[in-house]
């Protein structure tokens, strides 16, 4: 042979083929050939060191990731005496928070709620205008209108307050008649 170094021969009792291209387990840290690579081809004991499980806090109502080769007991009771579990956080995890307008029961999820601009509060879609809902400066419809109209009206001012709008158009339509003269009197007239 003139590789004999080349390739690795698999652990599984039953096959010790040799493959050139050999997979390593990452749970029982052994080589292994195409056939005998997944967990439960070769009987891993280690197959379920990468599952992820999370059990919740009793006291804090906290997610708390179990660690792989302990108990659950042993990883809670880790969690309890470190200083991430607070119970005055167990209200805060378990109550879902709730519309505050009178009558509405809707829960406050993140695609269902909407933050007032001018009052601050969370209030459901249903009510997330000023007028639905309790605000402190719920402006009527008419109201906001004319606001409006007026904020519209002295930007307008302000942009065009050193002109006339009469004087403009009387200056264009001058313009328009002395271009027009020019053309006039460039053109040569032909008389029969």
């Amino acid at each position: 042979m003139e590789f004999p170094d080349l390739g690795l021969h698999c652990s599984e009792e039953t096959c010790h083929q040799l493959d050139f291209l050999p997979f390593k387990c990452d749970g029982c840290r052994k080589v292994f050939c195409l056939e005998h690579r997944t967990y439960k081809a070769h009987s891993c004991a280690n197959a379920n060191h990468k599952d992820v499980s999370v059990q919740i806090c009793p006291v804090c109502a906290m997610s708390v990731k179990t660690v792989f080769g302990e108990t659950v007991e042993l990883t809670m009771k880790k969690h309890q005496q470190s200083k991430t579990c607070d119970p005055r956080n167990y209200v805060k995890m378990t109550k879902k928070p709730k519309c505050p307008v009178r009558g509405c029961r809707e829960l406050l999820t993140f695609s269902n709620k909407y933050c007032c601009n001018a009052c601050q509060k969370t209030v459901c879609l249903r009510h997330r205008f000023p007028s639905d809902h309790a605000c402190g400066i719920a402006p009527t419809r008419a109201t906001a209108q004319t606001a409006a109209g007026s904020k519209f009206l002295a930007s307008f001012a302000s942009r065009h307050s050193d002109m006339d709008c009469g004087a403009e158009s009387n200056r264009m339509a001058s313009l328009y008649i002395f271009e027009k003269k020019i053309d006039q009197e460039k053109t040569p007239t032909v008389k029969p």
